[in-house]
């Protein structure tokens, strides 16, 4: 390898060809469009392109990492320079697109929640996201209720999204090898989910119940709702509970409830 990782931006290239293939072989992408963030030396990429799709955009912030990449696939691709931190998605093509991303595994979670949050109720800009991530970060993406990894992570990125695990994934497929397994998800977006005012109130309800984690309901009910519990008895929830036994659902009513005082 020539290309030297830069820790600072989570850096670690996917080298295994058999991984590669399994993750392009997931859902048909011939004549579809796609996006893949952090494609890193463009082993990925390459995978994609024999796939005979519609067009490529590549999201890539390492701008020696870019010209190697336009070198490599010049005139078959879309590079954007840029932090995907930075970058409306929904001004990226008309078309819906399918994602793939090696995530840099220091801001993979960021990534997640800002699309999750910035979702269009309506209009979503993606038919499903194929994303890696450390295994202990999709752990609590998966997470059930009553899990020890069950928590704001799990609950928010089941709110719009269906979420399934495709397989783990060995440091040995990695370059340089992460000390770490990661995993790969596949997401699909949800025809029916709870709709709030501002998605940020499910951010800050969940906060509110996870900084409480060991307590039991009443302490972060008093602090929502100003000490009126009528709400835990209107959704059929003991106050003798602990955040981690609260289903999806009962949180996403929660937030409802939450947002009728006006937030």
């Amino acid at each position: 390898m020539t290309i030297k990782a830069k820790k600072s931006l989570g850096q670690n290239f996917l080298i295994d060809q058999r991984i590669i293939e399994k993750i392009t072989g997931i859902i048909d992408i011939e004549n579809k469009t796609v996006m893949e963030v952090g494609p890193g030396t463009g082993n990925l990429t390459e995978s994609i392109l024999n796939k005979n799709i519609k067009k490529i955009y590549l999201i890539e912030k390492d701008k020696n990492l870019c010209i190697d990449l336009k070198k490599k696939f010049d005139g078959k691709i879309n590079l954007i320079n840029a932090d995907i931190l930075n970058i409306n998605e929904k001004n990226i093509d008309k078309e819906n697109l399918i994602v793939f991303g090696n995530l840099p595994y220091n801001i993979s979670t960021e990534i997640l929640t800002k699309w999750i949050i910035n979702l269009d109720d309506t209009n979503f800009w993606f038919d499903c996201l194929i994303l890696m991530f450390q295994k202990e970060v999709a752990d609590r993406i998966i997470a059930q209720h009553n899990k020890s990894e069950y928590g704001r992570l799990s609950i928010i990125s089941n709110w719009k999204l269906n979420v399934k695990k495709i397989c783990e994934v060995s440091p040995e497929s990695f370059y340089p090898k992460p000390k770490i397994m990661s995993t790969l998800l596949f997401f699909k977006p949800k025809k029916k989910f709870y709709n709030f005012n501002d998605p940020r109130n499910l951010e800050k309800v969940t906060r509110i119940f996870f900084n409480h984690r060991r307590k039991m309901l009443k302490k972060p009910f008093n602090q929502l709702f100003n000490g009126n519990y009528k709400v835990a008895e209107k959704l059929n929830i003991s106050l003798d509970l602990r955040p981690q036994n609260l289903n999806f659902d009962d949180y996403y009513k929660i937030t409802q409830e939450f947002e009728k005082l006006g937030n």
